[in-house]
């Protein structure tokens, strides 16, 4: 057979190339985004539950709607916005098919889409797949900082959508108020959908504050958000996740979700539902991986790895230009096969080459996994 290829050049991502690595090295993987520890027992116990009670026909197609409920109430409690559960969300089989979903709803043959980069990657084979044209902007290290000015410079009759991602992955950075405002302006008035990609939303460090689409409500009127329980929940494995925006956009989405997967998970969705109606549960996140962040930083400080201290994500940044002038590819293989650490390199987040010399490194660990990891990287202060 003759098969032409949507996306010709995509290949493996880099996950699955440096996870592989870890594996065949057996190298502790500080590289993709998952944490090595168990999920709460109560949750754990739900699903028992409901899975016993016999939970395990579909779901209505946007989702169960007592999960729905639970996620309106806990959307007014962290942003103060109303979300109508019948008509303003919608359960996803985790983040990607959101975004693939959302990206495939708005985006026709032809339509450009910003994105800012370094962009988690999946991003721009989903607008190639929908027939879109990528437009990327890239942000720089150290501070990642975006010139809006710039922005709307690139926006043009045939933009349909921007995609920002806050807290953002892989640099760790956030948007802040002035930002969203910003971007407001941008988009107003446009035929312009803002895709927004807040799967870390509660893991926001320092006291600060995830600037949702939802808290402005203008903006809200052209976006949708995307969120995850796998970041949530620490249960990266099940795929669900949800998606937010008002009833136009969301009947939009629902009308290529319902051809897609239609439904997802009942078990999971009612013991989810049951589980975020304690605050609690997510509530605590922000210490919780602060701590870890804090702790992977103490036990590097002695290593020539320069830290980028993560505000949001439980990933940070490492710079390496004292130890190594190899490109950010062949440092974290080299990480991986000579000190047994696998880190991801940040060129792969970018459409064009880039110099800086960072890996990012994932902090969602047991202390004993960053321990280890840490004793292991300590070698490179002696090369």
């Amino acid at each position: 057979m003759n098969i032409s290829s949507k996306l010709p050049s995509s290949g493996q991502t880099i996950f699955s190339v440096m996870s592989a690595l870890a594996t065949e090295h057996k190298a502790i993987n500080l590289g993709q985004g998952f944490p090595d520890f168990d999920s709460d027992p109560v949750l754990r116990e739900l699903i028992t539950k409901h899975l016993n009670e016999g939970k395990n026909q579909y779901c209505p197609m946007p989702g169960l709607l007592a999960l729905r409920q639970t996620l309106s109430e806990k959307i007014e409690r962290c942003y103060g916005t109303r979300i109508d559960p019948a008509t303003e969300l919608c359960v996803t089989a985790g983040a990607t098919q959101a975004l693939f979903t959302a990206i495939n709803a708005f985006v026709h043959k032809g339509d450009e889409v910003i994105i800012l980069e370094p962009a988690y990657d999946c991003y721009k084979p989903e607008v190639l797949i929908a027939g879109g044209v990528p437009r990327p902007y890239s942000m720089v290290y150290p501070d990642y900082a975006i010139d809006w000015n710039k922005i709307a410079d690139m926006v043009n009759d045939k933009t349909r959508m921007i995609i920002v991602n806050t807290p953002h992955n892989p640099s760790g950075t956030l948007l802040h108020q002035d930002d969203m405002l910003a971007l407001e302006q941008i988009v107003k008035g446009k035929n312009i959908v803002v895709l927004s990609d807040e799967v870390y939303e509660h893991l926001i460090y320092d006291k600060q504050e995830h600037q949702s689409v939802m808290r402005f409500p203008t903006l809200f009127e052209q976006s949708i958000a995307v969120f995850s329980f796998g970041k949530t929940l620490h249960t990266t494995g099940w795929k669900m996740g949800y998606v937010v925006g008002p009833e136009l956009l969301i009947n939009e989405f629902k009308n290529i979700h319902q051809w897609n997967v239609f439904c997802v998970n009942s078990f999971l969705q009612f013991a989810i539902a049951d589980y975020l109606k304690d605050p609690s549960t997510y509530e605590q996140l922000p210490a919780f991986f602060e701590e870890k962040r804090d702790r992977l930083t103490k036990l590097l400080a002695d290593v020539p790895l320069k830290p980028l201290l993560s505000k949001g994500t439980y990933f940070q940044l490492y710079n390496y230009e004292e130890v190594s002038n190899e490109d950010d590819v062949s440092f974290a293989k080299y990480l991986t096969k000579e000190i047994g650490v696998a880190a991801i390199p940040m060129s792969p987040f970018y459409s064009d080459p880039i110099s800086d010399k960072t890996v990012r490194l994932c902090f969602a660990k047991k202390n004993e996994t960053m321990e280890a990891a840490a004793e292991r990287l300590a070698k490179l202060a002696k090369t």
